[in-house]
């Protein structure tokens, strides 16, 4: 990985393996989602991520049915009922660190406005927003497409209605979000680029990186680190032709992209040739940035392992 400017290029890739200090190293600087993700890469990783401060700092439970992590935001995970109707959903928010958690209280208006609720995300910083909020988008008449969002505050403690409905359709939130810089957004698509701003209770279109042009181009990894919100787009499908993917950073006033870093394929593909095997599938887990910048790194799965590129 490269950083788009002046400077003279760094770049290097180090497989992560059984090293088991680089390994603590990488997994405590990545979100709780991604390292849970990882308890499947092989039997030495599950050990290792069972152990000590992981095992002490994740596990809770508050709901004999389990629950599964709909979202991590700035220390805090959002949490909900892992089996069962929706009828019966329950949420949660907790903190790992402190071990401690909270149940959510139900949208007011019984089971038809349960039934309803399309997308439920988790506003938290501990600058700009410092009590959390939760997000929640409904929808109130499936046949028009009208949407109605309500907020919970854990300064109040209660659900509040938020004046505005709008008109979208429902199918935009069944994506996951990212809570960056005073709004809360949606995994961005060619047709489908909505953030709500706290603020304002409002749903918003944001701009898309000038390469995302059409339906062929899609979100390879969307996500917040140290203030920073990452895009990386790619066509749906990969060939040689793609000499690199840029990783797009947000302007501060939520008004475009630029790139600041490339991720240069060929030398990938050169260095790991098993990522040729199947039409060059790759996940990017995460990108994280260090406190200086020599110290961001990327996080890729490919077949049979993940690696690291700084």
């Amino acid at each position: 990985m490269e950083e788009d400017s002046d400077h003279q290029p760094t770049q290097s890739g180090a497989l992560i393996g059984s090293n088991d200090d680089l390994l603590t190293e990488i997994l405590l600087r990545l979100p709780v989602t991604s390292i849970l993700r990882f308890k499947s890469v092989s039997k030495h990783w599950r050990l290792h991520l069972r152990h000590t401060h992981f095992t002490h700092s994740l596990y809770f439970y508050p709901d004999p049915r389990g629950i599964r992590i709909v979202q991590s935001c700035n220390g805090l995970l959002l949490c909900c009922t892992y089996r069962g109707s929706i009828d019966t959903r329950k949420y949660y928010v907790f903190n790992p660190t402190t071990k401690q958690f909270r149940f959510i209280p139900s949208l007011p208006g019984g089971l038809k406005v349960r039934r309803s609720i399309l997308h439920m995300g988790l506003a938290f910083h501990p600058t700009d927003c410092v009590h959390y909020k939760l997000v929640c988008t409904r929808l109130v008449k499936p046949a028009k497409d009208l949407l109605q969002v309500q907020i919970y505050s854990s300064d109040t403690g209660k659900w509040k209605i938020c004046p505005v409905t709008f008109h979208s359709s429902w199918l935009f939130f069944q994506q996951q979000g990212v809570y960056w810089n005073g709004a809360f957004y949606l995994v961005p698509s060619y047709d489908n680029h909505l953030h709500f701003k706290i603020e304002a209770q409002q749903w918003h279109t944001f701009p898309l990186p000038v390469e995302m042009t059409s339906l062929e181009w899609s979100t390879l990894y969307f996500g917040e680190s140290r203030g920073h919100l990452h895009l990386i787009v790619c066509k749906n499908f990969l060939d040689y032709n793609t000499l690199h993917l840029n990783v797009y950073e947000m302007l501060s006033d939520h008004s475009g992209w630029f790139v600041k870093y490339q991720l240069q394929l060929p030398e990938l593909w050169a260095t790991f040739p098993e990522m040729t095997l199947y039409r060059y599938v790759f996940k990017v887990v995460d990108v994280v940035r260090g406190e200086k910048e020599e110290d961001t790194f990327m996080v890729l799965q490919i077949p049979r392992k993940f690696i690291r590129l700084s």
